[in-house]
């Protein structure tokens, strides 16, 4: 009977239960928080949004140690005194995850604005311990989870030296500003700049960027253009589903949202609008404005403009696709809250990325053969597709190919629920491993896999939903061609 219970009803389990599932992971801690934000993140467009917007406060609002603490290891890992090597020390935290709370600071050398993060005392103990908890229940009640964890395992190891992740910070870094892609607001992104002379085991000093998390800013977006509409927050309840499904007829564009395009002719009408009004107030404020006890006109600036949302998806894809299949050096974490929106308010929105303590690295192989996987799913190549993944060293009981070609499309490329014939993905994959179990998938790829869900999860949660192999095609054939393999 539940299942045929109307949306109201779920409505209210989802807040119950997330609530419930909340408290509990905030009791917990360690990893138990990284699975709440793949549920914020929307891994697999899997949760419902009551689901992604209760977890998303694992994402920087964790319960963070208090200043002592942090005050204790600073002085501990620099062996002086904090004031000697920060002029300002913001002593409440600007966010806390999983692992360690970030303070805004100044350095005392030069002034330079920097975010300092700080590792919690004894957090990789308790990361361990609670992988190998997970690990155990997973060969017990879902082993199609333990390949994928052995390997996220590994990685989320690296995440307990800053050391370490200041160095893959710089290495990315570098990278991107070298493809023209990272740099000054003109780029597609900014990345912060380490400094890697302040950085120890348990610090972390990198610049500022000035940006809120990319989903704050796009839910602050739909609601301007909702007001701009004339079509309050009151009318929905405060409902943002309502109103992001009002805002999707208003301008018949579709489940899927409006393109890149169709955005950009959207924000080139609005903007002279907002220029003819502009002018218009000019005119009105210094003739009639002049009289006493008149009200002046107020002006638009370019913040009252939309932002692109799908132009900001594509940005992604672009950005870690040439991260995975050029440079072979990724950021395997890219979830919401390590994403944030610069430029807002001058109108030029600009893609902010940290958080590098989870890179992965791959060899020239190991990135051409996944350069010639993601054609094959580009192509929908299936014979193509089975051999790249026989090469990449997948095995199953059976290797049903029909199994191994839908397991690189979810893995890899896409879910809709045509792909996963209207099943959950969690029970979709389970299926799969019911249908012919795994018995050893490509680890090296593991970590594209999660990349390219996070993003995926990413577009679905904000109607721009992808085919990362086909957004990746075109990075995939250039670094094919360049090595004489077109």
């Amino acid at each position: 009977m539940l299942l045929q219970s109307p949306d109201e009803v779920w409505d209210e389990l989802h807040r119950e239960t997330s609530k419930a599932g909340l408290d509990k992971i905030m009791e917990l801690q360690g990893f138990y928080v990284k699975s709440g934000q793949m549920a914020a993140a929307n891994i697999g467009n899997a949760f419902p949004k009551i689901w992604q917007d209760t977890m998303s406060v694992l994402q920087d609002e964790c319960p963070s140690e208090p200043f002592d603490v942090v005050k204790s290891i600073v002085e501990s890992e620099y062996g002086k005194e904090l004031h000697e090597v920060f002029e300002t020390f913001e002593e409440t935290p600007i966010g806390a995850a999983s692992i360690g709370q970030v303070h805004r600071a100044t350095l005392k050398r030069d002034g330079s604005k920097v975010v300092v993060k700080i590792m919690y005392p004894g957090v990789e103990n308790i990361f361990r311990g609670d992988v190998r908890t997970i690990k155990m229940f997973c060969e017990v009640a879902q082993p199609v989870h333990v390949a994928p964890l052995i390997e996220i395992e590994k990685q989320f190891m690296t995440e307990f030296d800053y050391v370490l992740e200041s160095q893959q910070l710089d290495k990315v870094r570098k990278n991107m500003m070298a493809a023209n892609i990272a740099g000054d607001s003109s780029k597609l992104c900014a990345i912060p700049k380490p400094h890697l002379d302040l950085c120890t085991k348990r610090i972390l000093v990198m610049d500022e960027l000035n940006g809120n998390k990319l989903v704050t800013e796009l839910k602050n977006d739909m609601n301007r253009q909702m007001e701009r509409m004339s079509k309050s927050l009151g009318k929905f309840g405060g409902d943002e589903t309502e109103m992001q499904k009002s805002f999707v007829k208003e301008f018949k564009l579709g489940e899927n949202g409006p393109t890149s395009e169709q955005y950009e002719t959207l924000i080139k009408l609005l903007d002279a609008k907002r220029r003819v009004s502009n002018a218009y107030a000019a005119l009105y404020n210094y003739s009639v404005g002049l009289i006493p006890g008149a009200n002046r006109k107020e002006y638009q600036d370019k913040s009252s403009l939309p932002i692109n949302h799908a132009k900001l998806i594509d940005d992604l894809l672009h950005i870690h696709g040439h991260q995975v299949l050029v440079d072979g050096v990724f950021n395997g974490d890219p979830h919401p809250g390590n994403i944030l929106l610069l430029g807002v308010e001058e109108g030029k929105p600009q893609l902010g990325l940290i958080d590098y303590g989870q890179v992965k690295t791959l060899s020239k192989e190991e990135r051409l053969l996944f350069c010639r996987l993601i054609l094959a799913l580009a192509d929908d190549d299936k014979d193509a597709i089975v051999n790249a993944l026989k090469e990449a060293g997948y095995k199953s009981q059976r290797m049903d190919e029909d199994i191994m070609y839908t397991y690189a499309r979810v893995a890899y490329d896409e879910d809709n629920e045509t792909l996963t014939q209207g099943k959950h993905i969690q029970l979709f994959m389970e299926h799969l491993h019911d249908s012919d179990p795994v018995e050893h998938l490509p680890q090296q790829y593991i970590m594209a896999s999660r990349v390219s869900i996070l993003l995926r999860g990413l577009g679905h949660a904000v109607h721009q939903s992808r085919s990362v192999a086909k957004a990746w095609r075109p990075i995939a054939e250039k670094v094919l061609r360049q090595e004489g393999e077109l």
